[in-house]
């Protein structure tokens, strides 16, 4: 009788962790990389009349500080060719001012060889830790990441960042009064 209440008690644990883990909308990728990882914000990003993808934050109890670990998750809502991703990837750092040329071939390469090809639902998480290291999966699956801090500096501010080419989506992202 008592490995039963066991079994039970382990198996009511179980699934409570997982309904408050499925109602919080926190993907568990992000929980398993961000202890007590909660919404920051959220937005849909869309040009002229089409949408683009949707966005989500998360950080430490729905916090965000661009020094601790945090993730971004872009679901597509169109399909896109990863290449095409890394492109407009450096356009945004570029229109943000930087002009390392030697950077901004050495990152461009390195997206190119780390974003897929991407299909309407499919997500691209990018995931910058604590010690600065950026790692980006597809579909929950790890497929690239890279070690220089600047880059994740660089990467994120795309959307993050005071100087980004969408302030409003940066302020529903973070939660700002607009």
């Amino acid at each position: 009788m008592k490995s039963y209440l066991q079994r039970l008690g382990a198996l009511t644990f179980f699934v409570l962790s997982y309904t408050a883990q499925a109602s919080s909308g926190v993907p568990e990728l992000v929980t398993s990389a961000i202890p007590g990882a909660a919404k920051v914000g959220e937005a849909r990003y869309s040009y002229l009349f089409w949408d683009v993808y949707d966005a989500r934050l998360f950080a430490p109890q729905g916090k965000w500080q661009p020094q601790e670990s945090f993730a971004l998750a872009l679901t597509y809502l169109r399909d896109f060719d990863g290449e095409d991703i890394a492109e407009r990837s450096i356009k945004e750092m570029r229109e943000q001012g930087l002009s390392d040329k030697s950077r901004i071939e050495r990152w461009q390469s390195t997206m190119q060889q780390i974003f897929p090809d991407v299909k309407e639902q499919d997500t691209i998480t990018g995931i910058k830790t604590s010690a600065g290291v950026t790692r980006f999966f597809h579909n929950d699956e790890l497929v690239g990441e890279v070690e220089e801090v600047a880059f994740g500096e660089w990467f994120f501010n795309i959307w993050l960042g005071p100087q980004t080419t969408e302030p409003e989506f940066r302020a529903k992202l973070l939660e700002l009064e607009e």
